[in-house]
């Protein structure tokens, strides 16, 4: 059976009514979290504002911010402006926190990062899909990195990478908390478990990956929207790139090791083999040449040491296509091979870290906060 059969989709559906049905007017609640984000929380208020069908609630959680987020989230009169107060929760915190005392008579429920523009479209074509399907419950955007510098570039195209795979695909294993819209109802039923004070797991780096995977597992179908689309930042610098990752990588190597292998995480576990896997051949590819250079090797004229690298050309390049937005310099960047080369060794060299770091913690019990290390990276107190 391949990896990419229904097989894995999600687990049986139970018989359910759609709460959000085409007879009533449906509530939206928008959630915010914000950790020092006054450089761009203007700016996704006020793509929120202008939605063609603009959200019933804006909340914006100011969490344990120094900087002062919370005062010009406040000084839009139609948005709800919070802060925490000793969270020691971080993001799952601040949405806890949020959710459990201001969107328990919403229908519907928006995630969004602070750093993101949703386009006017977003919030009524995600209304439309869950008008449409019952068993919906979540919806991610289509994130994009906008931006001209190299490394923002890449993360384009791995993420429009992603996004066609999803769609393809018909379902996502993560809603990405970057952009999403999720059922209420579900987070309610998500919520009553005994291993967490809301739908978002504390015991979790990657909140949106856990959260997603128990909504799967309840039944429920998680899907990228074909129509929605997100605008986010990037990471500028390899440091602040490498600290997103590597809390991306072991929080779900984390989840993974404790949930186990099942039709849920097939998929997951799949691309965890393909990373490592990847990061083996590199490496053997390497040793090889050093082998082949020194007194005991020859470097033979085997067509394979040029095929190779003419196959990852034509696959990037015809990747490349999919990026939205893209220009002549997305096209060149990914034909000329080095660039994503040099990505590609970054991304075996988080996977190899990653897995060396879960293995060490799980043997000395002492785990590295990556929250905080991703906000040092950035510059972030």
């Amino acid at each position: 059976m391949s990896i990419h059969s229904n097989y894995f989709k999600h687990a049986p559906a139970p018989e359910r009514k759609n709460s959000v049905s085409r007879n009533r007017k449906v509530k939206v609640a928008v959630l915010i979290p914000a950790h020092n984000e006054a450089g761009s929380i203007a700016a996704t208020i006020e793509a929120q504002l202008a939605q063609k069908r603009v959200a019933d609630q804006i909340i914006v959680i100011s969490d344990n911010s120094t900087d002062n987020t919370y005062e010009i989230a406040k000084s839009y009169p139609a948005v709800t402006a919070l802060k925490t107060e000793g969270n020691l929760h971080k993001k799952s915190g601040a949405l806890n926190w949020a959710w459990t005392n201001y969107a328990q008579d919403a229908d519907l429920v928006v995630c969004l990062d602070a750093d993101t523009v949703l386009p006017d479209n977003a919030v009524r074509d995600w209304i439309a899909e869950f008008r449409k399907d019952k068993n919906l419950g979540g919806s991610s955007s289509k994130f994009t990195m906008l931006g001209t510098p190299m490394i923002v570039r890449l993360q384009r195209a791995e993420f429009a990478k992603w996004t066609t795979t999803g769609l393809r695909r018909g379902w996502a294993s993560v809603l990405a908390g970057t952009g999403c819209m999720i059922r209420n109802t579900a987070l309610k039923e998500l919520a009553a478990r005994d291993d967490r004070e809301g739908p978002w797991s504390y015991n979790s780096v990657v909140e949106d990956f856990e959260l997603t995977y128990r909504l799967r597992e309840m039944g429920y179908l998680c899907q990228i929207s074909p129509t929605v689309r997100a605008y986010t930042d990037a990471m500028k610098s390899v440091k602040t790139l490498w600290a997103q990752r590597m809390k991306w990588q072991v929080g779900t190597v984390e989840d993974l090791t404790i949930l186990g292998l099942n039709r849920l995480t097939a998929i997951d576990w799949w691309q965890q083999i393909l990373g490592l896997f990847a990061a083996a051949v590199r490496i053997m590819w390497v040793v090889l040449l050093i082998i082949a250079a020194t007194p005991y090797g020859s470097i033979s004229h085997n067509i394979l040491w040029i095929l190779l690298p003419f196959l990852f050309i034509i696959s990037d390049t015809a990747q490349a296509f999919l990026i939205p937005h893209r220009d002549r310099k997305d096209i060149l960047l990914a034909a000329s091979l080095v660039p994503q080369e040099i990505f590609a060794w970054m991304r075996a060299g988080w996977f190899l870290t990653a897995w060396y770091e879960v293995m060490v913690s799980k043997v000395t019990r002492r785990k590295k906060d990556r929250w905080s290390m991703q906000y040092a990276a950035e510059g972030v107190n």
